[in-house]
């Protein structure tokens, strides 16, 4: 006696998704902890590399980037002389397009100013440009470089956390202004609150042709078009105090870190509003800057103690790369676990009952 379509289609949906949403339910019984040993780094930035499987941090005054493997094994992946004495790389990020990673060079007070653009490949780790980032006419103050995107064409995106502007650098290295919306600075900033001279931080590129960028003094996020500059705010039903990193997951959600708290944000206009669907508390004392999204689409922060680091009077070896969960999709997957499991009881109860009818059939005709 052959199956019904339906508990065929049962059995299908059970083969198919029950087998690859188990391990996602394992993992979600301990988050990932990456601790790793490299003395003085500090780093600020921290960006995932698909193809090579591990992470990359950038150096706080050693003008050094390193690989970080999922046991915590670190590697020397740039080490660049020609760069100025006690630069520090800030914002990272892996363009697998083009092959290449772009690390935002900045030197911090009392270095004399320096604020670059550096790219290198991938697979041999060579410099392929270093570009210094041009201040706006007539200003003459620290340019801070923070935050780096890259989109599908070779350009890189840099965010000016000093004077709010984003910069543009084309795949030949070739550095403009590229956005200077009055939406920038048209909220008001406390200027006794803490990082208030800190403005555009974060930068993340979205394949539909805009960047997503948040503002640390304002707790604000812009959506910014590629092609003109041109910004407007992105509705939120609250602000998001001291937002430093922010990352792109697979299915268009973004997470967005302060050091205190991570956000879990989505969309369903291209971001022309969004809604906070969970908020997971990080841990502050360790200052946590920047957030990658890694393998399986896993938020990870990194915990840098990148203040302890720039008053220079301390020394660390050991540091931390952390996984943050939401609390709300861990739940929603043990749900589903217990309707699969359901459907799959439901199934074989099914099956019971129609073997029980054919061999009650067989039994007649054998009679």
């Amino acid at each position: 006696m052959a199956s019904s379509p339906i508990t065929s289609f049962v059995f299908s949906v059970l083969f198919i998704v029950l087998p690859s949403t188990i391990p996602i339910q394992t993992q979600a019984n301990k988050p990932h902890v990456i601790n790793f040993r490299s003395p003085n780094l500090y780093p600020e930035g921290i960006a995932y590399d698909p193809s090579a499987q591990h992470f990359i941090v950038g150096a706080q005054r050693h003008r050094t980037i390193y690989s970080v493997s999922d046991a915590g094994v670190v590697d020397l992946l740039v080490s660049d002389t020609d760069l100025p004495e006690n630069v520090t790389f800030l914002g990272l990020a892996v363009d697998t397009v083009n092959n290449r990673f772009l690390a935002a060079v900045q030197a911090m007070e009392p270095v004399p100013p320096f604020s670059a653009l550096a790219a290198y490949d991938l697979r041999t780790r060579r410099r392929l440009f270093l570009t210094p980032l041009p201040s706006a006419d007539g200003d003459a103050s620290r340019q801070i470089a923070t935050g780096v995107a890259a989109d599908f064409k070779g350009n890189a995106y840099v965010t000016n956390a000093a004077t709010n502007f984003i910069w543009k650098v084309n795949s030949e290295g070739d550095a403009s202004i590229f956005s200077r919306s009055p939406l920038f600075s048209a909220y008001p900033v406390d200027p006794e609150s803490p990082f208030s001279f800190c403005g555009l931080n974060g930068i993340a590129y979205v394949s539909k042709g805009y960047l997503l960028v948040v503002q640390s003094n304002t707790g604000k996020l812009f959506k910014v078009d590629a092609e003109d500059g041109t910004a407007r705010e992105v509705l939120l039903p609250e602000n998001l105090p001291l937002a430093d990193g922010i990352a792109m997951r697979r299915n268009g959600d973004i997470v967005v870190n302060s050091p205190n708290k991570m956000w879990f944000l989505k969309s369903q206009d291209n971001w022309s509003e969004g809604v906070v669907y969970d908020k997971t508390e990080l841990e502050v004392d360790r200052f946590p800057t920047s957030v990658a999204v890694a393998a399986e689409d896993r938020v990870y922060v990194i915990y840098g103690h990148f203040l302890e680091g720039t008053a220079g009077n301390s020394e660390r070896e050991m540091f931390s790369i952390a996984e943050v969960r939401s609390e709300k999709e861990s739940k929603e997957e043990t749900v589903w676990i217990y309707v699969l499991v359901g459907l799959g009881l439901a199934y074989f109860m099914v099956w019971r009952f129609q073997m029980r009818q054919l061999v009650g059939n067989m039994n007649k005709k054998t009679n």
